[in-house]
């Protein structure tokens, strides 16, 4: 009878485990993928050994991965891509290229490779960074839409693709003569897929959506959404490919028809529960021996892939002409050595291009570097933040952060600066615009600039946080400044540096969160708005006319609840 219930005990003692662990790390204050990995190694083969089979969990965890993927191309925005197409595609093969590169000279220097081929096959392991985790991570933070975040999955996507190719080579690498023969047969395969993929999704899938729309039926809305993702997933890893790039092009498909919104809150319970288990998966690899027998050598990889793949990517981050600032954080977020390595050791190690025991160091340097990834996001930020308080770096950081176009008169004033041109900033521009307002904006979205071209509107092309872009805005003379940014440490820095360059100056902000209120506050902002609970007092606002209350009372309640910036409805604990 246990036989028989095993994978359901063995999935029961993962979920306890990573429910447990992802609790105690939120408790510690730390992120919640911590908490899943750590649980991982200990309930794992090389912890309290909890499991009787882990290869079942291992599979489990895969869809994990798929649901990741899928729901990240269900809300994936081609036109927001668009402002960091350049490094997506030159940069990309450039950061891949490159790593190979160095691995290859490094460990052939140092006899870690036994001959070139070995080097080659190594860089191409430790050129690919985890989607995953860092998915997981920028979505827990909320910078999914800001720059950086858009650069890392713009990178991380290219190398899923990039994956596929590694896989189609790996047997030419033990005859190099038939590398070019397999690398054609690859890229014949993947313009294959989009094309198949293309037609699919601009006619099959929409009609079969439709149709299953047309029933009503929650539960069989649910079975065709999953089984679209699997199937596609599953079609690019018979193809070569990887999975993750198959539930990415599946979520593509829907992405732009009109039940995308519905998929995509359907797939969300099961993306957070089966990625749970990938991340406690990734936890049951870490073998404390190997560790301890070769800590030395292990904690010497860690570093040298972590600090040498973020100086690769810092510097192609700012060939491409973005700020210090993002470049420190992309190249601290994809430092790390992916999930998709394993696979690609595997299958090396079944080729005989690497040894048990080279395989079992990369096991070991991978988890770590994984288990890394979201504490390197986290200190990332307050390095960047850092860099611009030093005097020193201050003309390294002007020359970084120049403006990179400005479409505004040379003299403005009584304007009113608008930093980020999204959602918010958009009706906040629209608003002043009708009232007959001067505006300008100040945005690093050449998506959201070419709009900006397109009305006519003033902007800087740049970040809004650098003091040199802030110079060039004329703050002195403006009559305030809206902060709608989307990320919590930009806006932070944003108000610094504009107050110290007016110190005057109307600034009313947007806060990601409860606490940012007071912090803003204290800051210097003269007005801070959460968008939750504005959007709540004109829901009570509706709903006190309704019972009968007069408008003037109305009114003074909201009037009140603001003035003391919503500490009477904030929650009890925050």
């Amino acid at each position: 009878m246990i036989n028989e219930h095993s994978l359901i005990l063995d999935l029961t003692i993962v979920l306890v485990g990573t429910a447990l662990g992802g609790f105690l790390a939120h408790r510690l204050h730390q992120p919640v993928i911590l908490g899943y990995l750590v649980s991982g190694f200990a309930i794992g083969p090389f912890g309290f050994k909890l499991l009787a089979n882990v290869t079942d969990i291992k599979s489990l965890a895969e869809i994990g991965v798929a649901f990741l993927l899928f729901a990240l191309g269900v809300e994936f925005s081609l036109a927001e891509l668009k402002r960091v197409k350049e490094i997506a595609i030159k940069g990309s093969l450039l950061q891949l290229g490159l790593t190979i590169a160095l691995v290859t000279i490094v460990t052939s220097i140092t006899g870690w490779a036994a001959g070139i081929t070995q080097g080659i096959f190594l860089g191409a392991v430790l050129s690919l960074s985890s989607t995953a985790i860092v998915l997981k991570t920028l979505t827990e933070r909320g910078e999914i839409n800001t720059v950086h975040g858009q650069i890392m999955l713009a990178i991380l996507i290219t190398q899923d693709l990039a994956l596929g190719v590694m896989l189609a080579i790996l047997p030419a690498l033990q005859q190099p003569e038939n590398i070019a023969v397999a690398l054609g047969f690859a890229l014949i395969k993947i313009v294959l897929f989009v094309i198949v993929a293309i037609i699919f999704s601009c006619w099959i899938v929409p009609y079969i959506l439709s149709n299953i729309a047309a029933t009503e039926s929650n539960e069989l809305f649910l079975l065709v959404v999953i089984a679209l993702c699997l199937g596609v997933a599953l079609t690019t890893a018979y193809l070569g490919l990887s999975i993750a790039m198959g539930a990415f092009v599946a979520g593509l498909m829907i992405s732009e028809i009109d039940y995308a919104d519905q998929a995509l809150a359907k797939i969300l319970p099961l993306r957070d529960t089966f990625a749970s288990l990938f991340f406690s998966s990734i936890g049951m690899l870490i073998d404390p021996a190997i560790l301890i027998n070769n800590f030395g050598l292990i904690l010497g990889l860690v570093a040298l892939v972590m600090l040498g793949k973020a100086a690769i990517i810092l510097g192609i981050v700012l060939k491409f002409g973005y700020s210090l600032k993002n470049a420190i954080i992309v190249s601290f977020g994809i430092n790390q050595i992916g999930e998709f390595s394993f696979v690609l050791a595997l299958v090396g190690l079944k080729l005989e291009l690497i040894s048990q025991q080279t395989y079992s160091l990369l096991l070991g340097t991978t988890a770590i570097t994984l288990l890394l990834t979201p504490l390197s996001l986290q200190v990332a930020p307050l390095i960047a933040d850092n860099l611009h308080r030093n005097p020193l770096l201050a003309k390294l950081l002007q020359r970084f952060s120049a403006p990179k176009t400005i479409s505004m008169p040379e003299i403005m004033t009584g304007h009113v600066v608008v930093a980020g041109y999204g959602r918010v900033g958009q009706v906040i521009v629209k608003i002043l615009q009708t009232e007959g307002y001067p505006v300008l904006v100040i945005e690093n979205s050449e998506a959201s600039v070419q709009r900006l071209r397109m009305h006519q509107i003033p902007y800087i092309f740049g970040d809004a946080d650098s003091e040199l872009v802030l110079e060039k805005a004329h703050l002195a003379t403006a009559k305030a400044l809206a902060i709608a940014l989307p990320d919590p440490a930009s806006t932070r820095l944003l108000l610094k540096n504009a107050l110290a360059i007016a110190p005057n100056l109307d600034v009313i902000a947007r806060s990601h969160s409860n606490k940012e209120i007071d912090l803003l506050t204290q800051m210097g902002a003269k007005e801070v708005v959460q968008p939750e609970f504005e959007a709540a007092l004109e829901l009570g606002n509706h709903l006190l006319k309704t019972l009968g209350a007069a408008e003037s009372y109305i009114q003074t309640v909201i009037k009140t609840i603001r003035k003391d910036r919503y500490l009477s409805v904030r929650p009890e604990q925050e």
